[in-house]
Formats: C-alpha cells, structure tokens, sequence
C-alpha cells in the first residue's frame, strides 16, 4: 500500500482523528490526571469497606422470665406475626433469660426500607405479648465502624468510675471531630427500694403495692394553662424525683392520727446498678470501656488523633488513681495497611518500570508508563461516584491492576513501532499500528472485564465485603482503553530519535544490548524448540494435558487445605471461658483470675514489656473473657496465634467450664469458628443428647481444639401450682406469680430519664431475704380479703432445670456446635470425615434429627455457588467475544484452552508458597480467566492476519506468530506478575488474607504463558490438520481438487 492508498483509506476513524489531533489527547490526559487527583482527595477513607447487613433485628426484652417462657410468649408470637412477608430470606431467634430476639436475614436486591416497615407494623400490631414483656426495638443492623478502645480504670469504686466514664464522654463529644461514643461494660443505673416482709405485713402492703405508690405520686405532668390577662401562664404538677434521697422523703402511708409515714421509715432506698453479675478489670484494677466510632466522611485517623488529643487534657482532670488507656486503635491498624500496601504497590510500580525499560526503548516504555498514573487517578474521577471508598480492599484492587493495566499499551506501542521500524513515518506509524491491533486490544480488554465481573454478583457477607475489587478493576480497565488507543498514538508521534544526553544515551545502549541479546535468544534458542514441539504436536498437548490431569487429580484428592478465609492475626489475643449458668460470682472471679495469671506466666518467659500493652478481663453473668493487647507485630517476639497456643497450653484442662475458647482472629476476615454445625429436632432431650455425642466424635480429631457442644445445664428452676387450699382463699395462680415476682425480681416503681441515661426504680424485698430456699417458703402471700399465708401453703413446688438459651431457625429449635481447626488447612479432611462417617450415623440414631452447616460454611457454600454460577455465564461470554472477532467456533477453544492451564499455575501458585485454597483464591482464578486469554488472543489474531493477508501457510503464520509475539507477550506476563509479586511475597500478617488471589492471579498467568506459547501453537496447527484431513476426505468423495484447501471448515477462520 502506497502512502496515497493509505491517506485516502486510513485518514478517518476516532484513532486518526486523535493522533492528528494531539491537543485534544493530551487534554483528555490532564482531566484524568488532575481531575482524578482532586476528586481522590473528597473519597472516605476507611480500614474496611461499609455495607448493610440486610439483617432486620427485633429485641423484647422480659424481664425475670426463662428461656421456655420468652419462647412461649415472645419467640413464637413474633414467628408467627412476620411469616409470610415478601422479602424474608431467613428467620432465626434466640429465647435468653429476660429477651427474646428474632434476626430476619432479608434477600438480596429488595427494598430494604419497604420489607423493615412491613416487620415493623407487624410487631406493632401484635397485643398477646406478657404484661411484663416491654415495648419490642425493631431495627436494621447497621456495621458500625470502632476506631478507639479506651479502658479508664483505676483504684475506685463502680460508681466513682461510672460517674467519670460519663463526664469523658461528655467531655470528648465536645469536639467536632468526634461525634459517637459508647460504654462498655457499665451496668445501667438503678434505685433500690428495699422492704421487710415484716414491715409490708405491718403495714398492710406489699411490692406491687409501694411500687404503685411511688408511680403515682413521683410524676411531673403538665396540666395545661390559663388564658389571663397577663399572659398565658402554664400549669404543672412537678413531684419529679431523680435521685434515692429524694424518693427517700416520698409520702407513703397517712396514719389514722394524721401522722405521714415516708418511704424512708419502711424501707431502705438506695442508688445502684442492674442487679446482674457484670465487672471489668484492666490490669487488675475495675475498668469501664469507651469505644470512639466514626462516622460519615470521619477518617479513622482524624478520630484517633481527635480522641488522643482530648484525653490528654481531661487526663489532667482525673482523680489520683484513676488513669486510661488504649487497648485498640483502629487507626494503627489503617495507617499498617496504607503503609503496607504502598510499599508494595511502590515495588510493584518500580518492577514494572525497570521491566518496561528492559524491553523497551525509553520513549516508549516513558508513555507505556504514564498509562498507569493516567488509568489509576482517572478511575477516581467515576468512583468517587460510585460509593467505593479508599480502604485495604480498594487499594489491592489497584495492585492487581497494576501490571496487567498496561498490557494493551504495550500491544500498542509494540505494534507502532514495528511499523517505524518499516520506514512508515510516525504519524502514519502510530495511526495503523494503532487500528492493527485496536480489535484484538478492545476484546482483551473486554475479556478482562467480563472475567471480573462475577465478582459482583457474589451473594452473602463476602461479596458484599470484595465487591469492591470489580469495581475498581473495571474502572482503571475502561480508563486504560481510552489512554492505549486514543492517547498513546498521539504521544508516540513525538517520540523521535534525537540527540540523547549521556545518562539516556547509556540507558539507551544498555536496553538495545539487552534487546539484541534477547531476539539471539528467540531466534537461536525459542524458535527452534518451538519449531520441534509443533513438528511433534501430539506428543506436546498429550504431556501438556498430563500436567493438567496430575495437578487437578492432586487438588482433587484434598492434599491441599479449603478453607474460607484466611486467617488474619489480630493484635489482641483473647479466651473466652463459658461457666456452668447460674455460677456463682466468686467462682467466675477464680476463673478469671487463674486465666490472667497465666497470660502473665507466658509474658514472663517471653518479653511482657515487648509483647503486650495491657490484660483486660471481664465478667458477665456465667461468661469469663480475657484479652490481652499485644504490641505492634515488630516489636513482638510472638505472633498471635504462637501466643494463643503457648497460653492454650500453660491454661490446659479446666475443670467445671462448659467450653474454653482461645481466639487470635477476633473481628478480622477468616474470624469465627471452623467448624459450626447446627443441629435441628423437635425434642430438645434429643438435641442434647445428639449434640453432646458430636462434640465426643469431634474430640477424636487431633486437629480439633475449643470444642463447644452449644448446651449448657440452665439454672435451677422451681416451679409453683396451686394447692386446693391457695384456691379456696380466693387465691390465683396469677396472683401468686406476681407477688413472688415483684419479692424477688422486683415490682418496676417507673423508668425516666435523668441525663444522659434511663433508671428504673425497682421494689423488692432485701438481699438477706432472698438469697436462699428457706426465703422462699417463708415468703407471704397477701389474699384477696388482706391476710397473709406462707407460700407453701397455698402453692407446692416441683424442682427442675431451666434451658440457659433456646435457639430456633425456620421454626425448629437448634444446637449449635462449635470448633476450631488447628492447623486451618486441616479443615477440609475434618469436614469430609463428618459428612462421610458421623453425621450420617448421628442422624441414624437419632431419627427426626436434621443437621446443617453454618457460620464459615454456610458462607463458603453461598458465596462459592454465586461464584461458579458467574464464572459459567463469563466463560459462556468471553466465547463469544472470541469467536466474533475471529470469525470462528473453533479457535476461541484453542484460546481459552489457557484457562484450565492458569488455574494449574493458580493451584500450583498456592503449593509453592505454603497457602491453603480459600474464597479469596477463587475470586482470584475466576478473574484470571480473562487476563490468560489475552496472551493466547493476541498471538491467534496476529497468526491470521498473517496467514490471511499475507498467504502464508498455517505452519509458518503460527511459527512467526510465536516467535514476532514473543516479547509482548513475555513483558505482558512480567509486568502482571512484577506488579504482583511484592503482595505475593509479603510477609506481614495484615496482608495475609489477600495474598491468595495476588498468587491465583501472578502464577496462573505466570504457567498459563508457558502454555500459550508452546500448546496454543500446536492446537492451531492440529485444527488445521484436522481440516485439510477432512477436506481431502471431501475431495475424494466429491472428486474436487485436493488443493483447494482452506483453513476455514467449522471456523478456523
């Protein structure tokens, strides 16, 4: 083609408008680059993505009551009432003494507000709950983000510290930059009214009574206003009382001689807290927690410095003995992980770089270059849009794109320079380099896309957690597109060969040594080889199909671990210790002493000033938990779960616990037990029958540690009826519960508001008259006509044991069973023992009994069927992105032949460097799909172009396509792989949950290239094969002339 042909056919189109035009691409490039870098700075930054639970939660609380009785009147009218609704995925409730909850799991792609106002109205409606029951809290489960864990602790008593915890939040919700605080740990405040059996009969009363009184008489109501001349002037009943000694002066009883008998001479009134079993110590001293959170825009760091710099002035305000600290800040955590994944990221970029100038002449690799910074900051220009925040995931998307973002910019800048290279002038040079190879470039590059597109459609927690990933991917994707075919031509234009100073002129002499050092190399050394294995093509694909089956015959048979995450060590260390319910207190003191002192055992022998900051303990009810707070990872001299293990061992076997559980991942991805089995029955003997055998069979394991069965003998309960004699005094069973309630429980005198916080107001008798059995048969019951009997008298009792929790999903009652898998990568051969084996005999023996997987199962079952069903519909769709540019059925088979030889290098990826199979892995080979066909794309393309236009043979096109693609497609591979590498060799424990798609991703393509290259070739040359076979077979049938033969029969072409 002559100049003239060229200007008069090629001087149209977007891409030589563009070229011609260079200031409009060198605008567009500013706008990317600018206008990214000023729409990066209004992103939130946050340490991890935020999204909704689809979770709707509806809390009764009632109060005094068992878990039979919250499942009877709470659990099961609130069942009942929101049944049925549209948009209900799931429905699970818990019946705990004193609160029944429900968790409605929603389905995904609904009207979220719509389904919780349905839940609500029904809730409402509902009018068969107890009397005592209270008003039901219907809410969405919003994911909260911590930034800070403050422990103000110290030598005071609970209300002292109590009182100071408010005055600090007070004081820190003063600046601006600090809006939501919580404590924890703090019970809620209580009046107690105290009254003798002796006095109530002496004076003719009783709880229910005296609480009455005081609900009537300690009010403040507004009683309207009168219209007087002077003005409006408001009336007002104002007989409020905030505090015991106020309510100490309440007029109670008035005697015949006109005397007032107050509150005070019948009872003891005093200031107090819940009456529950619940005490936190930090170093050994009462603790109370103050979480900081953040909210909207706040950045954890803005939080964290705002809080460390008003506690360092209300630190000067605290009484002598009393001082803080920070267990956990968040902001630490958030300043590791930017740290760390800028490093890498600056490692990757460096590789990149110097790998490109390995290849390339220094023009071109400076532009190929620039279409990283122009893709990276354009992308922000849409995602600001998009809701994606700057966070841990965000930024590893930007990693993964790192080297396989400039692949088409190098398929570019290659292909226009070859033409350079021809004598073309650089315009016309870098405008049909450009159009050559503008298909092929567009599809790799759509390819991409579709292969990380499943990752938007994976359903539970975890896609909502790495959506993100796709999001990002095919931004930077989209924007790389425009800069490789509308911007780069442009810019290669410029790039003459000019006078070069002494630095560029060495680099130059240095890259065009390597360069020539590397065409000897493909020329003396690939191509021959190449030359034999298509001579012996059989032999190659059947060896290469060998690797294939070895290696998924090898994942098949379990030697390499699944699990669903991998684990991310924590900087706090923590034990949970579950006591038989309805412990006594000083027995759950014991236990946490004893678990405390062995954390300071294993600090002793290992460093405790360089090992741990602080050990917080804390009590509440029957549960006992200890954490220690660790020092940074670099300053340790153990890891978390190397702590975990040492403290597992000084701790060993604790008589009298129900469970013990030692966790070195609370609250990171891969967190939670190992293994969770949830046991179903209509008869609860039987559930806790089965789920004690289970937890029996588990122990069998070596592997298997922190065992819990999920049942747990309640506290023990006595059970009243009537006596014929309790009957014929005019006595109800309803009567008689309520006067043993309001003794023992307590009669609820009101509830009001005083500051910041609710306190009620409760009527009972005294601690030293309700501690024991014998309070309990000299209890006196008031009849209808004013006499007082003891209880036994008109009630016997039966003895017996309450459940201490009642679970329940989809109508039946549930077990829960719990474990650990140490090592984690052991799971897998756990899980297929218990399906194979003991399950099934489990439900065997018992029959009615239905099991089921939750917790890190029940996810990995959900999220990985979302995964596979996508990456179907995207294999289903990269064919036929292939086979429209080719114009063939056949040869996008030989291309994504590459596919199954990636996940090879994936699963291999994953041996070699000591990891386990996880989500996370298969998120990672799923978006591999796209990345390895691009090689294969780009080599097919240019050996049909040559065998098309140019008449050569399928033999020689495919041979010269191998050898002519050698270097872009060699560079393509180092650069995804160079930009990778730094996150597949980290070593830091923060990245580790990330690191197994970084290895899906480089050493799938790193194998998968090896296999383009040699197999893709020989698959070629076999269709062809194939068809001048069958085209002979024609001929001699037909009697046509054999050489008509084309490669075209079922689309090779």
């Amino acid at each position: 083609m002559t100049l003239e042909e060229y200007k008069q056919t090629e001087s149209k189109g977007m891409i030589a408008w563009m070229t011609r035009n260079g200031v409009t691409p060198n605008l567009l490039m500013i706008i990317f680059i600018v206008g990214g870098f000023l729409f990066a700075g209004t992103i939130k930054k946050e340490v991890m993505p935020e999204f909704d639970m689809d979770r709707v939660i509806v809390s009764v609380p009632y109060p005094g009551s068992s878990p039979e009785e919250v499942e009877q009147g709470i659990i099961l009218v609130l069942e009942e009432a929101v049944r049925g609704l549209d948009g209900i995925k799931e429905i699970s409730a818990t019946a705990n003494e004193g609160m029944g909850t429900l968790m409605i799991e929603l389905m995904e792609g609904i009207n979220e507000q719509k389904v919780y106002q349905d839940i609500k109205q029904q809730v409402d409606r509902i009018v068969t709950f107890p009397e005592d029951a209270e008003r039901p809290e219907v809410s969405m489960i919003i994911n909260r983000r911590e930034v800070m864990d403050i422990q103000l602790y110290g030598n005071a008593s609970e209300w002292v510290l109590r009182e100071l915890a408010e005055q600090v939040r007070d004081a820190l919700l003063q600046d601006p930059d600090i809006t939501q605080i919580e404590l924890k740990g703090a019970r809620t405040f209580e009046i107690h009214v105290q009254i003798d059996q002796e006095t109530l009969r002496r004076y003719n009363l009783t709880c229910r009574g005296v609480a009455n009184i005081i609900r009537g008489s300690a009010i403040e109501l507004p009683g309207g206003y009168i219209e007087a001349k002077g003005g409006d002037i408001l009336l007002r009943v104002k007989e409020r009382r905030d505090w015991a000694k106020e309510f100490a002066r309440l007029p109670i009883i008035t005697t015949a001689a006109g005397g007032t008998v107050y509150l005070s001479d019948i009872a003891e009134v005093t200031e107090g807290f819940q009456d529950t079993d619940k005490v936190a110590f930090y170093n050994g001293k009462r603790a109370i927690g103050i979480n900081v959170f953040r909210v909207g825009k706040q950045t954890p760091i803005g939080v964290s410095d705002a809080t460390q710099k008003a506690m360092a002035k209300i630190e000067e305000s605290l009484p002598p003995g009393v001082d803080w600290t920070v267990g956990k800040d968040m902001s630490d955590i958030y300043r590791q992980r930017l740290e760390l994944l800028l490093r890498n990221a600056l490692i990757g970029l460096v590789l990149v770089l110097c790998l490109l100038g390995l290849f390339l002449e220094f023009k071109l690799a400076f532009w190929v270059t620039m279409g990283i910074p122009t893709s990276f900051l354009g992308a922000f220009l849409f995602l600001s849009g998009m809701g994606v925040t700057i966070n841990m995931i965000s930024m590893f998307a930007f990693i993964i794109a790192l080297g396989i973002v400039v692949d088409d910019a190098i398929v570019v800048g290659e292909n226009i320079y070859e033409y350079r290279n021809r004598g073309m002038g650089l315009v016309e040079a870098a405008i049909q380099g450009a159009r050559d190879v503008a298909l092929p470039v567009t599809f790799s590059i759509l390819t991409n896309i579709v292969a990380f597109l499943p990752l938007c459609f994976v359903p539970g927690i975890m896609g909502k957690f790495f959506i993100v990933i796709p999001m990002v991917v095919i931004t930077v994707f989209s924007i790389s597109w425009v800069e490789a075919l509308l911007i780069l031509p442009a810019h290669l234009t410029h790039a003459k060969n000019g006078r070069r100073n002494p630095v560029s002129q060495y680099l130059h002499g240095r890259q065009q040594a390597f360069s020539r050092v590397f065409i000897r190399f493909v020329e003396n050394r690939f191509g021959p080889f190449l030359d034999r294995c298509i001579h012996f093509r059989q032999i190659t694909v059947a060896v290469s199909f060998a690797i294939l089956i070895i290696v998924v015959s090898f994942a098949a048979s379990g030697r390499i671990g699944v699990v669903m995450m991998p684990r991310v060590e924590s900087d706090v260390a923590v034990v949970t210790a579950t006591l038989p319910y309805g412990s006594p207190m000083p027995r759950a003191e014991e236990v946490s002493d004893m678990l405390v002192k062995k954390a300071r055992e294993v600090g002793d022998k290992h460093g405790e000033d360089d090992l741990y900051k602080g050990i917080f303990a804390s009590i509440n009810e029957h549960k006992v938990e200890v954490s220690i707070y660790l020092t940074d990872p670099e300053t340790r001299t153990l890891g978390t779960m190397q702590l975990i293990n040492l403290w597992r061992d000084h701790v060993g076997e604790v008589e009298g616990l129900e469970s013990l559980r030692f966790e070195a991942d609370r609250g990171g991805p891969g967190s939670g037990a190992g293994l969770t089995i949830e046991l179903s029955h209509r008869d609860m003997e039987v559930l806790d029958k089965a789920s004690e055998i289970l937890a029996a069979r588990l122990s069998d394991f070596p592997t298997v540690k922190d065992i819990d069965d999920g049942y747990t003998p309640g506290k023990q309960q006595l059970n009243f009826t009537m006596k014929p004699k309790g009957l014929s005094l005019g006595l109800t069973a309803w009567d008689v519960a309520r006067q043993v309630r309001s003794s023992f429980y307590g009669a609820e005198a009101l509830r009001q508001q005083r500051g910041r916080n609710e306190v009620r107001v409760f009527v009972k008798l005294p601690q030293s008259q309700r501690d024991s059995e014998y309070d309990i048969e000299q209890l006196l019951i008031r009849t209808p006509a004013g006499r007082s009997v003891a209880l036994m008298e008109v009630a016997s009792v039966e003895r017996s044991r309450a459940y201490t929790i009642i679970s329940r999903r989809k109508g039946q009652r549930t077990v829960t069973v719990t474990a650990n898998v140490e090592p984690a990568s052991e799971t897998t051969q756990v899980l297929a023992t218990l399906k194979r084996e003991v399950l099934p005999q489990l439900r065997e023996a018992n029959p009615g009994l239905s099991f089921d997987w939750e917790g890190q199962q029940a996810d990995m079952r959900e999220s990985m069927g979302g995964l596979f069903f996508g990456f179907g519909m995207a294999m289903f769709v990269i064919y036929a992105m292939l086979a429209i540019p080719f114009k063939s059925y056949i040869q996008p088979v030989i291309v994504m032949l590459a596919i199954p030889f990636g996940i090879v290098g994936a699963v291999l990826g994953h041996v070699i460097m000591g990891y386990s199979l996880s989500l996370i892995s298969m998120m990672g080979i799923v978006a591999l799909s796209g990345v390895v066909v691009n090689d294969s794309l780009v080599l097919i393309d240019y050996a049909n172009r040559l065998h098309r236009n140019q008449g050569l043979s399928a033999f020689d096109a495919i041979h010269q396509a191998g050898i002519r693609r050698f270097r872009p497609i060699i560079l393509t591979t180092f650069t995804t792989f160079g930009g990778l590498a730094p996150m597949i060799f980290e070593t830091s424990m923060q990245a580790r949950f990330l690191i197994p798609m970084a290895i899906s991703l480089g050493f799938g393509i790193l194998f998968a290239t090896s296999i383009t290259l040699i197999l893709v070739p020989c698959l070629y040359l076999m269709i062809d094969d194939a068809v001048r076979f069958k085209n002979k077979m024609m001929d001699a049938l037909h009697g046509s002339d054999p050489s008509d033969t084309i490669l075209a029969a079922e689309g090779m072409e």
